[in-house]
């Protein structure tokens, strides 16, 4: 390595992000451009130890949890890259990996970070801000291209799903030669990118930037084409040498208890979707996203979309809003069950609950909460009645218990579902006769991809249950060689 010392040299210090604020009044970008930082990043890029053996591109699972990199980017390489100034070879070897880094340095949650060996002696290195950097600066010299193949291969591919799995796919197989024809039911690309994280998170200028350079490489982009409805999937089978799936875990974890079907409760997929879809085709001029201006709000479910949704009704100029969840709160360090190089399971405050602490002056989160029932009147939500539970083993399975006296109901008109999601939709299964696995989402070979449909393959959170972008790309990635070689041994 360039500076065998830089994790002892230089402290840890990520890319500030826009004050709360004033960020709460606008949906524009939250992170600030990486491109004024190149000194600063170049001494973080140091900071990469000459450690032998790098753990932050292993992509295993540990404890159920991803471990380092799903993509394998070669981070010792390209830091070291970027610290000796050779910033257009560090775009190089990121490249060859990870086909989007401007998507997964925004919204990925770095398990490479939580694997990196100088965490284990002071803080791990600041990866997702120098591949930020890295990418936006390839595209401010000009060294992002469009992926042209040398020749065609006369195949032609249908990718049904335009979120990172489909894209990734559809890129690749591109750029083996063969004619790829993209389906989505949107009236734009990018899936969960485009609609399911709000734009101050992941600016869709940057989606469509990157769709932009895929049509010009030559891939075709089919929008408001859902298959099963405006298309049939034995047209796909019939006009294709051969079906990719990446329609995604799109079917929402439900709460069906007492009061559900009150007017007011949304799954967390729908609001932000609306929401998204509002700000892009008119700046809510339209009035057609739920509005939260003035409710009190209550948002089921501590994940990124949970924190996604708090973001999005504080900035919507919610009266209160709080965020439940079931489990209880992780420790601020590392349990003696969770080591390195695991994926970290400790507390963090996220940008909207950051922005929710600035706006209302506390946490917007409790844990260990059970909700008993939707209260509501005229057919609308206007509460919801909760109860304290502690998690206990019952019948060799750790369950919540309610914990007697502790019910209490508090105001809400806007429910928010945001619990996750229980795997691919039925209906698309149904389409095209594939099988189902266990957790609900389509059933394919771990290393063809192919489902029990010939020709027909699967990728992505369609096929491996609700996951990382990081794991979608990935899953395109292997999807694609695993088509290419579907389609070499089928001859001219």
């Amino acid at each position: 390595m360039g500076k065998p010392t830089g994790f002892m040299d230089y402290a840890r210090r990520e890319l500030a992000q826009r004050a709360p604020s004033e960020r709460i009044n606008d949906w524009q970008e939250i992170k600030t451009s990486s491109l004024p930082h190149r000194e600063e990043l170049r001494c973080q890029a140091s900071r990469c130890m000459d450690c032998g053996v790098p753990f932050c591109h292993s992509g295993i699972m540990l404890n159920r949890m991803v471990s380092g990199c799903p993509l394998h980017n070669l981070m010792p390489e390209f830091n070291d890259l970027l610290y000796r100034g050779m910033d257009a070879f560090a775009y190089a070897r990121l490249a060859k990996t990870n086909n989007f880094p401007e998507f997964t340095s925004h919204v990925c949650p770095a398990p490479c970070e939580g694997a990196c060996n100088a965490g284990l002696a002071s803080a791990p290195v600041t990866i997702k801000n120098i591949e930020q950097y890295i990418i936006e600066n390839a595209f401010e010299q000009g060294l992002v291209q469009p992926g042209k193949p040398a020749r065609r291969s006369g195949k032609r591919v249908a990718v049904v799903g335009s979120g990172p799995a489909g894209l990734a796919c559809a890129d690749q197989l591109n750029r083996a030669g063969h004619l790829v024809t993209v389906y989505e039911r949107a009236d734009r690309p990018g899936g969960l990118l485009m609609y399911g994280v709000p734009n101050m998170k992941l600016d869709k200028k940057l989606i469509a930037r990157r769709v932009q350079l895929l049509q010009e490489a030559g891939i075709t982009f089919a929008l408001n084409a859902e298959v099963g409805v405006k298309l049939a999937s034995s047209t796909l089978l019939e006009e294709y040498d051969a079906v990719v799936l990446c329609t995604g875990a799109t079917v929402p974890r439900d709460l069906p208890v007492k009061g559900r079907e009150l007017a007011g409760i949304y799954f967390a997929k729908e609001y932000l979707h609306g929401v998204t879809k509002s700000l892009l085709d008119s700046n809510f001029a339209d009035g057609l996203a739920v509005d939260a201006k003035d409710k009190d709000v209550v948002i089921i479910g501590g994940g990124d979309t949970g924190n996604d949704c708090m973001a999005t009704v504080i900035r919507q100029g919610c009266r209160s809003v709080r965020q439940l969840e079931i489990n209880p709160c992780l420790p601020h360090c590392r349990a003696e069950d969770n080591p390195w190089p695991q994926f970290p399971r400790v507390f963090k405050t996220d940008y909207g609950q950051e922005e929710a602490i600035c706006k209302f002056k506390e946490d917007a989160r409790e844990f260990c909460v059970t909700t008993k029932e939707f209260i509501g009147e005229t057919g609308h939500v206007t509460g919801l009645r909760l109860c304290q539970n502690q998690w206990q083993q019952v019948n060799g399975r750790r369950v919540p218990v309610d914990i007697a006296g502790t019910e209490r109901v508090v105001p809400a008109q806007l429910v928010l579902l945001a619990m996750g999601f229980t795997g691919s939709e039925q209906r698309l299964l149904d389409e095209f006769g594939v099988a189902k696995a266990a957790n609900g989402s389509i059933a394919a070979d771990d290393k063809n991809y192919l489902t029990s449909v010939p020709g027909v393959f699967a990728a992505g959170d369609a096929r491996r249950g609700q996951s990382l972008v990081v794991w979608a790309i990935a899953e395109g990635r292997g999807a694609a060689a695993a088509v290419d070689k579907y389609l070499a041994a089928q001859g001219e």
